[in-house]
């Protein structure tokens, strides 16, 4: 059985967009923008609203590209129609490879970190890692229908702190002067900074993710009209509700007090806000958020190599495109998303035992590289759609380029950033190795 049943709707598209994109990034980057801002509230929030920006624009014009290529994996199958299969192939073992699991392992790191957190434990952030992990990968194993649903019911609860941090902390920084007094005055703990351009990169993490639910293309009802609806929507109010998260911080700790807290800042807002016990609850609620987020990404990492199999390309194509008649699974596919993301875990890991001197940032570098791709597509949309209006075919797609190089520059500025690139390189010449490579005998290709 190789079809995907049209099993999605507008709202878990809706979801997993909203879903994906917030979850952890703007949990535990708010100090790392604060502090490549040198220290600026108003250039943090500044930071923030281009990351947005870049995001709404971005997303509007994959939502016209969405109208007219209905396939199995989104941006893999854009590019394919862009520039051929060949092309296509390669950035679908980008995604599979690099994208997706570098991502599910920095993700299931945070959700075991706030968990952690909760549960007064030492030492127990990394097997609680691979416990989530592993436990997401066989929810999505055995039923993508029910890890569907969760993904609509994590986003309703992952909306809940963020909602209620926003109102009140936003309601007592205006009433006691904090929010006021952290825009006139920047964290005297911070000397200069990465800059604007580093501050709106890890943005770029808080807001990456919604480009995944065009994984799920093929298994939406009407997906042509409910792709760029939602992509337009989710991407929109995730913006909104960042910016009032953000302010209602600033309203309840100050700018050294948010650097000085570091990732745990959410949760010491939380309980100055709520006490102790709300706080708790709260922070259940933030653990759930991140969850949501990783199942999301989990579902996109699922599917990586079945949408390179669909191609008849790859190791072993008869084998990965193969789907679970009785679960409608992506059984092989999801089985070597598994294996990838636990090494890019250990990856992660490497980063806190000190295996590699600097800190390869695998949370940030692999979404600079997507840009690169989504800069060939914007070229592809204003050669050839010809039929859209110039602000659809020349300045969306132009102001979502600028937006992209500036993502791109802000990476260049990372440490081991080269290190990174020399990975992703050899990784990908291991692609092109295997792209006709490990097929079973008597089987014709396409």
């Amino acid at each position: 059985m190789d079809n995907l049943q049209k099993k999605y709707g507008f709202w878990t598209a809706t979801a997993m967009v909203v879903g994906i994109v917030i979850g952890s990034g703007v949990f535990f980057k708010a100090d790392n923008v604060l502090e490549a801002s040198g220290g600026s509230l108003p250039t943090a929030l500044l930071a923030w609203l281009i990351g947005g920006a870049i995001m709404v624009v971005t997303a509007y014009v994959f939502s016209r590209i969405a109208t007219r290529v209905e396939r199995i994996n989104g941006v893999v199958d854009y590019f394919e129609q862009a520039y051929g299969q060949k092309a296509g192939y390669y950035v679908a073992w980008f995604m599979t490879f690099i994208y997706y699991p570098t991502l599910v392992a920095v993700l299931a790191w945070v959700s075991a970190n706030y968990t952690q957190g909760l549960l007064g434990l030492d030492n127990a952030v990394w097997p609680i890692a691979f416990v989530y992990l592993t436990g997401f990968f066989l929810l999505n194993f055995f039923s993508p229908v029910l890890a569907g649903r969760w993904q609509v019911t994590s986003t309703a609860v992952k909306l809940i702190p963020l909602i209620l941090v926003a109102a009140v902390g936003t309601v007592t920084g205006l009433s006691n002067g904090l929010t006021m007094e952290n825009f006139t005055t920047a964290a005297k703990t911070v000397s200069g900074g990465g800059g604007l351009a580093m501050a709106t990169l890890s943005t770029a993490f808080a807001y990456e993710g919604w480009i995944i639910a065009t994984v799920i293309n093929a298994e939406l009802k009407d997906a042509k009209r409910t792709l760029p609806r939602a992509l337009v929507v989710g991407t929109i109010a995730v913006v909104v509700i960042y910016m009032l998260y953000y302010l209602g911080i600033s309203g309840v700790l100050t700018n050294d007090q948010v650097l000085a807290e570091g990732d745990a800042a959410p949760v010491r807002v939380i309980s100055l806000i709520f006490g102790r016990l709300g706080g708790t609850l709260l922070t259940v609620f933030v653990i759930i958020s991140c969850l949501g987020t990783l199942n999301g990404l989990i579902m996109g990492s699922a599917r990586g190599m079945f949408s390179i199999a669909s191609r008849d390309l790859g190791p072993r194509p008869d084998l990965f495109r193969r789907i679970n008649p009785v679960n409608n699974c992506t059984t092989h596919s999801a089985m070597i998303g598994y294996v990838l993301s636990c090494l890019w875990l250990m990856v992660w890991y490497g980063n806190f035992a000190g295996w590699w001197g600097d800190f390869m940032d695998i949370s940030e570098l692999p979404i600079a590289f997507l840009y690169v791709i989504y800069i060939s597509l914007y070229l592809w949309v204003m050669k050839t759609f010809t039929d859209l209006g110039s602000f659809s075919r020349y300045v969306c797609p132009g102001l979502a380029g600028a937006g992209s190089v500036y993502i791109i520059w802000g990476a260049v500025q990372k440490a081991m950033f080269i290190h990174f690139l020399i990975l992703s390189l050899l990784i990908l010449g291991a692609g092109v190795f295997l792209m006709h490579g490990r097929r079973p005998r008597n089987t014709k290709r396409r």
